[in-house]
């Protein structure tokens, strides 16, 4: 039977070209999503993959939802910690609640995700976490203090957990996009995008969803069942680590 993939923030933008690129794959996925109801519906129309709504800041809403997955499709072998959210200020203007939305969503975010599943992948000796970072969690980004750090935080995790699993047969690992072509990204003043977006990518474009749901599929496979607590850049050779 195939292995089953939950992915986070899974129904739109990078998140929705992983769930599609996953049961491409012949992996049973599903996705979760926060708010949009009709999208995720329309998703769950056009797709097949089952959405269901939680927010993964609230750990009790993550475990109760992941029971939920696993009791309609099966236990939960892959998981994408994709779901992110950005609520950006210069720091001097930086509210408490911009800060702690953003670290409770992209960072803590992870640890109510991982957590309940984590002992049934040791059991099964078998798992893979992938965690969607930022290139902006190598380099930093002015006017995102939260959401670098919050990314950044994201890399430590997966390097400490991945010596936490690597002897149970689980891998744990990041990729870090750079700019990729979303609607919110192509929302972006074309002005803005030509003259200051793109000139600093080398490749001379802006990535696709999809080229990151490709960066998924190999992390998830037993082909990179030797590669554990890395970080996969994928960003047009915007900037070097």
């Amino acid at each position: 039977m195939s292995r089953v993939a939950l992915v986070t923030g899974g129904s739109r933008g990078i998140g929705a070209a992983i769930s599609i690129a996953l049961k491409g794959a012949g992996y049973r996925v599903a996705a979760t999503y926060a708010g949009n109801e009709e999208r995720a519906q329309a998703f769950t129309e056009v797709t097949g993959i089952p959405a269901y709504q939680w927010d993964v800041s609230d750990y009790a809403a993550c475990a109760s939802g992941i029971a939920r997955v696993e009791a309609e499709i099966g236990p939960i072998e892959i998981l994408v910690n994709n779901a992110g959210i950005t609520r950006d200020a210069m720091f001097h203007k930086m509210t408490p609640e911009q800060w702690s939305s953003v670290i409770d969503t992209n960072l803590t975010g992870l640890f109510n995700m991982t957590h309940p599943v984590w002992c049934g992948m040791r059991d099964r000796n078998f798992g893979r976490v992938i965690n969607i970072s930022s290139i902006n969690a190598q380099k930093g980004q002015m006017g995102q203090v939260n959401y670098s750090a919050s990314k950044a935080g994201d890399l430590g995790f997966t390097k400490a957990l991945a010596q936490e699993g690597a002897a149970k047969g689980i891998t744990v690992n990041a990729i870090c996009p750079g700019y990729i072509g979303t609607e919110m990204v192509r929302a972006i003043p074309e002005k803005v995008l030509t003259e200051r977006i793109i000139p600093q990518i080398p490749v001379g474009r802006l990535g696709e969803p999809e080229e990151i749901a490709r960066c998924v599929l190999f992390l998830a496979s037993d082909d990179a069942s030797f590669i554990t607590g890395s970080t996969l850049s994928a960003n047009g050779g915007q900037f070097f680590v």
